[in-house]
């Protein structure tokens, strides 16, 4: 990544203004997030500086649900986030394939000040990853997304910020 193409990239709250699918869940998610303090103090523990990038559309159910949080994140403890479309940008894309296979998003790239990449998250926490690949994938699309919305409803964020983190402790 180049810190040229990175900081032409929408800032979250560009991203966020621009949004035409989903637009009024992207911005109730966003508005309800909330980040607990234990969660802020790890993030702020595991140094400053940090760089991320997502690759989204605003059609993704899962991006929907995990962006607006780590963008609360990213507020809290002031690191910049940007977001890039998906479709547009398949370099980046498809070095950050799921099972070096699929175009799953969301994706967050972490890099270090000097824009070297220190790990990615996505697209979805592990746990409700594992539940759409196995028990998921026997449900109609609209049945299934309604499992996978209460999951997200119920965790809050938690568990999206937690395995972000755990990204860059593997890197310190």
């Amino acid at each position: 990544m180049d810190k040229d193409r990175f900081e032409r990239a929408p800032t979250f709250e560009q991203y966020l203004g621009g949004v035409d699918r989903n637009r009024e869940l992207w911005h109730a998610v966003y508005d309800r997030a909330e980040i607990p303090a234990e969660l802020i103090a790890a993030a702020r523990a595991g140094g400053s500086g940090w760089l991320l990038l997502a690759l989204s559309e605003d059609w993704c159910g899962d991006a929907v649900n995990t962006l607006p949080v780590i963008a609360r994140l990213a507020l809290e403890v002031g690191w910049d986030l940007r977001v890039l479309s998906r479709d547009a940008n398949p370099d980046l894309m498809d070095a950050h394939l799921t099972d070096d296979r699929s175009r799953s998003i969301p994706v967050v790239i972490v890099y270090d000040p000097t824009f070297q990449e220190v790990g990615w998250w996505g697209p979805r926490p592990a746990e409700i990853q594992e539940w759409i690949l196995g028990e998921g994938l026997s449900m109609p699309s609209p049945e299934r997304y309604k499992v996978v919305r209460r999951w997200y409803a119920k965790d809050r964020g938690r568990t999206t910020v937690t395995e972000l983190l755990g990204v860059l402790t593997r890197e310190a």
